[in-house]
């Protein structure tokens, strides 16, 4: 009795350690998720007034023609996987993953994964891999941003692929985050998201030195943007993701304390009983 009662103290010990563990990790989340959305809603408008200005070159434009606003003949697809550097997020990373061989069912692909999960999965599966050099989400800024930019618009040119899609996770609020797999490149299919933007194309525009180069050389500035939109997007998605998982382990972990308190309180009210039993028991028999 005395050595089952030392064992379930040693465990309320070891699930408190790791309660304290998981406190603290949700309270880092929380601290980061906080910054992250920040970081998300101040980059937002200004992509959105690039996209807005591709819509209305392409759609403004009878004589319009680029590279990337037609559908290629080659097939092959380039994922940008956006991932996260650790685990302990609760279904984050695997979600996406989902979200990934879903989409690219049956599809030739190659792989421009960010962040380390991105890698290692891509790397143990021996998927062709454009770059591993953004192996980690953590430290990417804009700069990075535009060097993702600018090798994705390289070799699309080159038709190494002719479509390009970025698979991220969707930040919604603290409980609810969605993988998506959206089409980036080409953009064949430009409309315009309002009337006030549709009027606007109408107006008369003079682009020099033309339409097309403007458009060409606003494209990777463009699908910078959609990539850090989409980093930054992610990187709060794995925040509240880890937040939403830690503050689920510190509440098991204070469940299963009380358990082991119950089951401590009762193994020693049992040896208590027994002791005085055996006094008793003693005391009658002189």
């Amino acid at each position: 009795m005395a050595g089952n009662m030392k064992a379930v103290k040693l465990r309320i010990k070891s699930v408190q350690s790791t309660m304290q563990i998981t406190k603290a990790m949700e309270l880092v989340a929380s601290s980061k998720l906080r910054r992250a959305k920040e970081r998300s809603e101040r980059c937002r408008p200004y992509f959105d007034e690039l996209y807005n200005t591709l819509v209305t070159i392409a759609n403004g434009n009878t004589d319009f023609t680029s590279p990337f606003a037609r559908n290629n003949v080659n097939e092959k697809v380039c994922y940008v996987v956006i991932a996260g550097d650790r685990g302990l997020a609760g279904g984050y990373n695997s979600n996406l993953f989902k979200c990934f061989e879903a989409d690219a069912a049956g599809k030739e692909y190659s792989i421009l994964p960010i962040g380390k999960k991105a890698v290692e999965y891509f790397r143990h599966r021996k998927a062709e891999i454009l770059t591993e050099a953004f192996s980690e989400i953590a430290p990417i800024a804009v700069a990075d941003s535009f060097a993702i930019s600018s090798i994705i618009c390289e070799e699309f040119l080159k038709g190494t692929f002719g479509c390009v899609k970025l698979v991220y996770t969707e930040f919604i609020n603290i409980m609810s985050q969605v993988p998506h797999a959206v089409s980036a490149l080409p953009l064949a299919d430009l409309k315009p998201e309002t009337e006030e933007d549709a009027a606007s194309i109408k107006n008369i525009i003079l682009y020099e030195p033309d339409s097309t180069e403007v458009f060409n050389t606003i494209v990777p500035e463009y699908l910078a943007g959609v990539i850090y939109g989409a980093i930054c997007d992610s990187v709060a998605s794995e925040q509240a993701a880890r937040r939403t998982a830690m503050d689920a382990a510190t509440s098991n972990a204070e469940e299963m304390i009380e358990q082991l308190n119950l089951h401590y309180n009762r193994a020693r009210q049992a040896s208590i009983t027994q002791e005085i039993t055996e006094i008793v028991g003693g005391a009658e028999g002189l």
